[in-house]
């Protein structure tokens, strides 16, 4: 975070860690003058944090004894989107965050939080769905008692193990008891059904990492160390932060400001070709050969698909009458 609340923090986190800070050494560690101190704290007090001026040739500021973070005025739902998306997020710091939230949320939001438990799979950025079904299929999962729910006009009874956002949906991995197998779910498409059932002893998920596994799933397979057979890369003409969005399971690297080298996988060429096509920019440094040859047997394809013609789609014009219509035709 950057700009006047990064710098706000700064100011909070200095403050905390020791008892007396002389006001040009605070300047001097935020890289700012001693005016700008002077409004930060300002802004501070106004944020409900009591900053005391200290005496000494320079001045100095103080965070009052026992102060803490002030109250977080949090409805049900905003506190279930805080905790999703520091949950969601791969830094420590996001993590830390979560865990300083929670010490200062009332003790029913709380447990409200506790209860949704997401792991992330890299891919677009995850649509909204139902707070009420997602905190049922999490508490589902803490809990692990067994979850029913209408699906498509038929009931399904499962053991949940997990709740992943992944390629802009959110699943649910769970074993399936009808099925004796396992199966991910659309939790948009899910509506659960109360009570909850028994508790179950979870299953051991391959490869111990239920985001890995689901993404195998995707791919057609249940091994998570196994990979698209087929994987190459090229060069966009685009800037990284416009291609990662619609990547799904490949990883772009930047290479300049208009450019990012994009590596990614697909069960045939052609189809890793068509893949990348669909990301809409200019393509380069393609390889291995067998990608490049996926692309100029798309070209071909694509080459020799025609307009329909004028005429398609209308009925054939009638034959116009003659002396002769209506006669046989000899022989």
């Amino acid at each position: 975070m950057s700009g006047t609340p990064g710098r706000l923090l700064s100011l909070l986190s200095l403050l905390q860690s020791r008892r007396d800070w002389p006001g040009s050494l605070l300047a001097q560690r935020l890289e700012v003058s001693p005016r700008t101190v002077r409004r930060d704290v300002d802004r501070l007090r106004d944020l409900g944090y009591p900053v005391q001026a200290t005496m000494g040739p320079d001045g100095g500021y103080r965070l009052a004894a026992g102060a803490s973070l002030p109250p977080l005025l949090l409805d049900d739902e905003q506190a279930v989107a805080v905790a999703l998306a520091l949950q969601l997020s791969a830094d420590d710091a996001a993590h830390r965050a979560l865990a300083t939230l929670r010490q200062v949320m009332p003790s029913r939001l709380r447990h409200r939080v506790d209860a949704v438990q997401v792991a992330a799979v890299p891919g677009r950025p995850v649509a909204q769905v139902d707070q009420e079904v997602l905190v049922a299929v999490t508490g589902a999962v803490r809990a692990r008692q067994e979850l029913r729910f209408d699906l498509g006009g038929a009931v399904r009874r499962t053991q949940p193990h997990a709740v992943l956002a992944r390629e802009g949906h959110w699943y649910l991995l769970a074993w399936d008891l009808d099925r004796d197998d396992w199966r991910t779910f659309r939790l948009d498409r899910v509506t659960p059904r109360t009570p909850l059932g028994a508790r179950f002893t979870p299953r051991e998920v391959p490869g111990e990492d239920p985001g890995a596994f689901v993404a195998a799933l995707f791919r057609g397979s249940r091994d998570p160390a196994e990979g698209w057979p087929c994987r190459g890369r090229v060069v966009l003409a685009a800037p990284a932060e416009s291609v990662a969005p619609y990547l799904g399971d490949g990883t772009v690297e930047p290479l300049d400001g208009d450019r990012c080298r994009v590596s990614a996988g697909s069960w045939s060429w052609v189809g890793l070709a068509a893949s990348l096509l669909r990301l809409d920019a200019d393509l380069s440094h393609a390889e291995p050969a067998e990608l490049v040859r996926a692309f100029a047997d798309l070209g071909a394809r694509c080459s020799a698909v025609s307009p329909p013609s004028s005429r398609a789609g209308r009925r054939p014009a009638r034959p116009r009458s003659s002396p002769a219509a209506g006669s046989r035709s000899p022989g």
